[in-house]
């Protein structure tokens, strides 16, 4: 049995033991009930988790390198981050654990983005990184042994491209199960599930594009046009490419907003249109906006273990997410949920998780399931799943697919909305330079087509900030006209200590 010294926060939770052809089988002490065993393989290189090195009898790599052993794996890592590529390639050749250690791919992605590459839409991707950018076909790849190399730095990585992702997947707990329904009316979605998450399973059954879409048929029909991948803009192409040759930790993840334009394909009930907004989820109010409306529908498209870590979508909106091709897992919580593995900001303006998906999947997801907020699901083709305003989510895709999603208003959570642009103006996303103040702008649209809805979703956001006011005067013990930290310029103040805004007797629905 061979234990990994290094687990970040819970190195007794992941046991790697040899599984007799060179590699490792990785389980799981803390959901041994559930467990669907993973089998990670021998490193390309032969690497092995630092762990190790006290059951090995030969020669540690790590003694020629010299005055740099005095530097933990962490620290040499971050050095390297400043060499050029040929220094980095130079240096490989110094030593094993230095050939090892200039060989991982995150840093010549680094490279990929700060090089010439950075600007091209077309060009052959060879694999890695390192052997896109240093060109190296596979004829021309040197195999240096490196299994007298003993690093978690290295080799944890690794581990996180092969888990078993149906480890996490499946046997999900009834109680956290997302619900599923074949559909809803409008008047259903706004009496009974405009706050809950759900799967409807035949509401999008009639969009051709289930019938006219698959990755082969996208790489045939739109192999020349560019999309945006994360922060690169790659033909399709390259893209497919990629995607069918990749072993990253986070693949990257083809994340368009003007795939409607660049493909020529038409949206809305007409005639040669590919898809629609669903009817239950009622009008969208950002539709008021016209051309000044923020970035709000995406094509989404990714190899397996490619997602989103936790997040909340943009400027308060809820949002619906169809699943074209593939299937993918959702795992999700209110507003004011602590998701473990997740920090905020005292105002909420940063969202920090550290942490890859796969990481979080090997640290938090045994303790996030345990939790009663937590909802998960899983998401197949053909179907449709519901985010609403203000609910943290994490997404992975559990096979290569292609999906469709937009972010919407509907009107109930258009105070949440309002709030939010007008509270937190500094974390407002998506809308044009020109659009200097979207409140204002949504407000005068509303009070044309909606003045009554208005009038309520405004009372109702004055509400929840004034029980926002008086809940920390409460904490503070003063009256909150002496100038206290509630009176910072730019809205109100938000405690930081849930991640959410929910005022204080109003709990999170949960099904």
């Amino acid at each position: 049995m061979f234990l990994s010294a290094d687990q970040h926060q819970k190195p007794e939770a992941l046991i790697f033991e040899a599984n007799g052809n060179g590699g490792y089988r990785v389980t799981d002490e803390d959901d041994t009930s559930t467990a669907v065993e993973s089998s990670v393989p021998t490193h390309p290189l032969g690497i092995k988790p630092l762990g190790n090195k006290y059951f090995h009898t030969g020669t540690d790599a790590r003694v020629n390198l010299g005055d740099l052993q005095v530097l933990p794996d962490e620290m040499l890592a971050q050095l390297l981050e400043y060499l050029d590529k040929r220094t980095l390639r130079l240096l490989g050749y110094a030593c094993k654990f230095l050939y090892a250690q200039c060989s991982y791919d995150d840093l010549w992605k680094t490279i990929f983005l700060e090089s010439e590459f950075k600007n091209k839409t077309s060009f052959q991707w060879q694999g890695s990184w390192r052997a896109t950018v240093l060109g190296l076909s596979p004829d021309k790849r040197i195999k240096i042994d490196c299994s007298n190399v003993f690093s978690d730095v290295l080799h944890r990585p690794f581990v996180c491209s092969h888990i078993s992702l149906p480890k996490y997947t499946r046997n999900i707990p009834p109680a956290n199960k997302i619900p599923s329904i074949d559909d809803l009316t409008y008047d259903e979605f706004a009496d009974k599930w405009s706050k809950k998450p759900f799967i409807l399973t035949r509401c999008i059954k009639s969009w051709p594009v289930l019938k006219s879409w698959n990755m082969d048929k996208l790489h045939e029909m739109y192999s020349d046009v560019v999309f945006r991948a994360e922060a690169v803009d790659w033909s399709f192409a390259t893209y497919y490419q990629y995607m069918m040759d990749s072993q990253e930790e986070s693949p990257l993840y083809l994340f368009d907003k003007k795939f409607v334009e660049k493909m020529n394909i038409e949206v809305g009930k007409t005639k040669d249109a590919v898809y629609w907004n669903p009817d239950c989820f009622g009008k969208d109010l950002f539709e008021l906006l016209g051309a000044e409306r923020p970035a709000h529908r995406w094509m989404i498209i990714g190899p397996e273990r490619s997602g989103s870590t936790f997040h909340k979508d943009p400027n308060a909106t809820s949002a619906w997410n169809a699943v074209i091709q593939g299937a993918k897992y959702w795992i999700m919580f209110p507003p004011s949920a602590q998701v473990p593995g997740v920090y905020v900001s005292e105002d909420q303006s940063e969202v920090t998780s550290p942490l890859s998906i796969a990481e979080w999947l090997l640290e938090f997801h045994a303790e996030a399931r345990r939790l009663p907020e937590c909802r998960e699901g899983i998401c197949h083709a053909g179907e449709i799943l519901h985010v609403p305003s203000g609910w943290w989510h994490l997404v992975v895709n559990i096979e290569p697919g292609i999906a469709l999603t937009q972010n919407f208003v509907p009107k109930a959570h258009l105070s949440d909305v309002l709030s939010f642009l007008k509270y937190k103006a500094d974390q407002i996303s998506g809308f044009k330079k020109e659009v200097e103040d979207p409140y204002t702008l949504f407000v005068e649209r509303l009070r044309v087509e909606y003045p009554e809805l208005l009038e309520e979703a405004v009372k109702q956001m004055e509400e929840k900030q004034g029980n926002k006011k008086r809940r920390w005067d409460q904490v503070v013990g003063h009256d909150s006209t002496d100038g206290g930290p509630e009176h910072k310029k730019g809205g109100g103040f938000s405690f930081g200590f849930g991640l959410g805004d929910d005022i204080e007797g109003e709990e999170d629905e949960i099904p």
